[in-house]
């Protein structure tokens, strides 16, 4: 093998075969290959793109760089749920129990924060003690005792995925249909499942803000994951605006312990249970996906899920008695509240530009290097479709920080367009494929 003329005949257009991306992945692992001949094979393939059958390759060899995770001993379907992110999406921490509760294992490997979007791990880390960096052993136990475990990606999975993205991210390549479906279903299939729900956001505040490109990643994960046998349901979902009302870590496993303790929160509760809903159809708990939505539902209303999450925290050496108490938080230093200007109804949200008013209050990093503040984050009132009035609070501001405050009202001001007339509610399920 040679990676020149490999690099040439991605750079010219031709497919690869499935040896000549084994041997790229391969000899880069095993540092054989410098950083600036990966670059070039990235911006190939970004600029050239890749078919089904090299994307499912580059998945493969991404895979198997590292632990594919057994989890056959453990009986049942395990069945995982995958979302591209977005601002305020918490469903994780809230259908993980409910599918746990429901009798299905849900072996879910999570991120960190990515500019404006949050990360699963970093809620989960607000609350005290809870801990992310489980072996994989310790992963097996947690399963085997609650049928849930949420972890981040260890050195053991997908190791070439953690190399290949630091480069993908200062190299401008970040943004391939091929190379994220690689990322995301290496890392989902090291996990031990059988079946995975993918969540696909669109809008303003997703990554893939335009329809056709979500469409486009959802078809690629999909292909790529039954490649692999594995059952799956995409659902494509809407982010022009955030889901829920709470933003930033503490405040989001907040409302996500509200949902789970039965309080109404329309669009959150309805994402949630549809992706509930079909991990619980995949699970065999269901006939239909509707029939999974209607169980997810008794789950909460009997305070099983809830229960559930008090138990998989206590696993993972989380404190409960925040969960159970949520008054006994600590809160952030400041609070502050954006008062609307004007009167109008609600016609569009800039929902990226309310994800980087969180990080001005500390929400998120800059920097790999920041740290995060649990506390900070936004509390935000309206929906696309509400009616506002002058003086009413669009949103609360919390930070331990007071320099960034002002900015950050400031983004949430020019987040908002109104209209003099009426405009329809956003469609929040936009589409299901299976």
């Amino acid at each position: 093998m040679n990676t020149i003329s490999i690099i040439k005949k991605k750079r010219d257009g031709k497919a690869l075969t499935k040896e000549e991306i084994n041997y790229l992945i391969t000899s880069y692992s095993h540092k054989q290959i410098p950083d600036y001949q990966f670059s070039a094979f990235l911006m190939a393939s970004f600029l050239k793109g890749m078919n089904k059958r090299e994307t499912s390759a580059l998945t493969k060899a991404m895979l198997y760089s590292g632990k594919v995770i057994d989890l056959s001993e453990i009986p049942g379907k395990k069945i995982d749920k995958h979302s591209t992110g977005g601002v305020g999406d918490k469903t994780s921490l809230i259908l993980a129990p409910i599918v746990a509760a429901a009798g299905i294992n849900v072996p879910m490997i999570s991120g960190r924060g990515l500019g404006h979007s949050g990360g699963t791990l970093d809620k989960l880390e607000s609350i005290p003690g809870f801990k992310t960096n489980l072996n994989l052993k310790q992963y097996k136990n947690v399963i085997k005792k609650s049928k849930a475990v949420l972890i981040g990606q260890t050195k053991d999975i997908a190791p070439a995925d953690k190399l290949i993205y630091s480069l993908r991210d200062v190299t401008a390549t970040v943004e391939s249909i091929p190379l994220i479906t690689a990322s995301i279903m290496s890392k989902k299939l090291a996990e031990g499942i059988d079946g995975l729900v993918l969540d696909v956001k669109t809008g303003s505040g997703a990554f893939m803000k335009k329809m056709n490109d979500a469409k486009a990643l959802a078809e690629s994960l999909m292909n790529t994951a039954k490649s692999f046998n594995k059952e799956v349901i995409a659902f494509i979902t809407d982010m022009n605006q955030p889901l829920g009302n709470y933003i930033g870590n503490w405040l989001e496993v907040y409302e996500s312990v509200k949902v789970l303790q039965g309080e109404e929160v329309k669009d959150l509760y309805e994402v949630t249970v549809n992706l509930s809903g079909a991990m619980i159809y995949l699970g065999k708990k269901a006939k239909s996906i509707k029939e999974g939505i209607e169980i997810s539902g008794e789950m909460i209303k009997s305070g099983k899920a809830f229960d559930k999450f008090l138990e998989i925290v206590e696993l993972q050496n989380g404190d409960t008695s925040y969960l159970r108490n949520l008054k006994k938080y600590p809160k952030a230093k400041y609070k502050e509240v954006v008062i609307a200007n004007k009167s109008g109804f609600v016609e569009k949200l800039d929902n990226y530009q309310i994800g980087m008013a969180s990080l001005e209050l500390g929400a998120g990093r800059k920097t790999k290097e920041d740290k995060i503040d649990p506390t900070a984050g936004i509390i935000f009132y309206p929906k696309i479709g509400t009616k506002i009035k002058k003086n009413d609070v669009i949103a609360e501001l919390f930070s331990n920080k007071k320099e960034g405050i002002d900015l950050a009202k400031k983004m949430i001001n020019n987040s908002i367009k109104l209209s003099n007339t009426k405009v329809n509610q956003a469609k929040l399920i936009k589409k299901i494929i299976k």
